[in-house]
């Protein structure tokens, strides 16, 4: 009895190896199916898109202005902020962004009689007297003789007169100044002895007068008005010196007597372009010119005779260049001080008008019409 009990005790000892191998393969899985899962994870957070902002700088263009801008440096734009998203838990304090650039200004002139010389040659030049703007010039270089202006100015009057040597050698002067003496003037400096000189010449075909039209009123409250409008077109495409372009018309009248007579009393006219600055809308820009005679008493009109509008003589310049000529009457062209270059507008006739536009004031040519 005994000796069964011992054998059935030892026929039932309990399996341990094969418990220990399940509990192996069991924790085996186990690790299979976490690093599965870590697997997948992974493998889904590769396939999620990431979206990162980058600010896009678009560049400024500055534009040269005409001679009606006030100033060159009041058209140069601040330098633009760029704007970034902001960093999520940063771990500094980003640094203030830069200033932006100062915009280049032209220097002032130290000398005050060098800078009253200067001012005097630029009215001269404007005028055409570059004989004037010439000495005056030369004057300045005796008190300013390092003077970028008085260089430039030099270089711009003698560009006009067509000796390019001596202007290619002004503008040399001021590029050797450098930015820091010349400001802006080396710029321009530079850009003249980059591109080079346009010759008068070349302009030919380039600018041309349009039809003139013509207004005549007898019955002006202040006298005979006449009122011209002057078309200059300009081919496409084609770049100028606005500098450079001027218009002139000279005014004739007729006495009583029959003498035709030259206008010697410029206070009668007024002048005005119709749209500044130019942006040559259409190809062309308009000049307005009103001419009054005024009333004239009975002494003056039987000492020198009654006068009428006769015509007009109008000229168009590039620099020193005649570019185009309108006379009317014709005849007028012959009483010249010096014979008119003919030009295409020779062949063209004015265009004479009854009625202004309706929405036109004689009294205020420029102003547009109120919308009411």
């Amino acid at each position: 009895m005994a000796s069964d009990t011992h054998s059935m005790k030892s026929g039932q000892r309990f399996p341990v190896f094969p418990v220990a191998c399940w509990s192996l393969a069991l924790m085996a899985a186990s690790q299979l199916i976490v690093a599965g899962m870590a697997l997948a994870t992974r493998f889904e957070e590769g396939k999620q898109v990431r979206i990162i902002e980058k600010a896009v700088i678009k560049p400024v263009v500055v534009r040269v202005p005409d001679a009606a801008a006030p100033d060159r440096a009041a058209t140069i734009p601040d330098a633009p902020i760029v704007s970034h998203p902001p960093l999520p838990t940063p771990a500094f304090t980003p640094a203030e962004p830069s200033p932006p650039p100062t915009p280049t200004n032209t220097p002032r002139i130290a000398d005050p009689r060098a800078e009253r010389l200067v001012n005097e040659a630029r009215t001269a030049r404007i005028a055409g007297d570059m004989g004037h703007a010439v000495m005056a010039l030369e004057e300045a270089l005796t008190h300013a003789p390092d003077e970028p202006n008085v260089h430039y100015e030099l270089g711009l009057v003698h560009e006009q007169m067509g000796v390019y040597d001596t202007a290619a050698a002004h503008y040399e002067q001021v590029f050797r100044m450098g930015i820091t003496k010349a400001g802006s003037l080396y710029e321009m400096a530079a850009a003249k002895l980059r591109d080079g000189f346009e010759t008068d010449q070349a302009m030919h075909g380039k600018l041309a007068l349009g039809r003139v039209q013509i207004y005549q009123n007898p019955n002006h409250r202040d006298g005979q008005r006449v009122i011209l409008t002057i078309p200059v077109e300009k081919s496409p495409g084609e770049d100028i010196e606005i500098d450079n372009l001027s218009v002139s018309v000279v005014f004739f009248n007729k006495t009583s007597r029959g003498e035709i007579i030259q206008l010697e009393d410029n206070s009668w006219v007024s002048e005005n372009w119709v749209s500044l600055p130019f942006d040559w809308a259409a190809g062309q820009e308009t000049l307005r010119m009103t001419y009054t005679i005024p009333h004239q008493d009975a002494q003056t009109s039987h000492l020198f005779g009654q006068k009428q509008y006769y015509g007009q003589v109008v000229s168009l310049h590039y620099g020193q260049e005649v570019l185009d000529v309108q006379a009317w009457p014709r005849d007028l062209a012959a009483r010249m001080p010096r014979p008119a270059t003919p030009g295409p507008g020779e062949l063209m006739l004015p265009e004479f008008q009854d009625s202004l536009p309706p929405d036109f004031d004689p009294d205020l040519p420029l102003l547009p019409t109120l919308p009411e």
